[in-house]
Parts: structure tokens; sequence; C-alpha cells
């Protein structure tokens, strides 16, 4: 399994806080296990359908830090 660094999640993330960085590389978790944290937090509801188990260990370490950069920073308001 391929060791995950910054640039690897600054390529995903663009752009990436470095304090969430910082986190998500405090996990240990792998490039494979960041991709697989970052696909449920893209569709969720199919990778349930799938019968995919729900993130546990360093991916959900990994989707509960992209949960909180989310619910701070929510999508832009669709105009008026």
């Amino acid at each position: 399994m391929a060791a995950l660094t910054r640039d690897d999640i600054v390529g995903i993330l663009r752009p990436a806080e470095d304090t969430v960085v910082v986190q998500i590389l405090a996990t240990g978790a792998t490039k494979e296990e960041f991709a697989e944290a970052y696909a449920w937090m893209q569709s969720d509801e199919a990778l349930i359908n799938a019968g995919r188990s729900l993130p546990s260990g360093r991916v959900g370490q990994i989707v509960t830090i992209l949960q909180a950069v989310e619910d701070d920073a929510p999508g832009v308001a669709p105009p008026e």
C-alpha cells in the first residue's frame, strides 16, 4: 500500500487548508484509504446500495475530517 502524501491530498481536495492536510496525514492512512474516504464523501448512498460496509478505522477518521470541512464551508448558495 502506498503512503499518502501532502501532494496526494491537495491534488484531490484543491484547495486544501494546511490544518486539514495535517489532520488527514496524522491518521496514517494510505493513498487507497484516502481514495476510499473521498469516494464515501462523494457518493455514500451508491456505496451503501452496493453493499459496502460503513467506513471505519482510518477511512472513517478521514470521512469525519472531510465531513467537518464540508459542514464548515458548505457549497455556494444558488442565486435568488
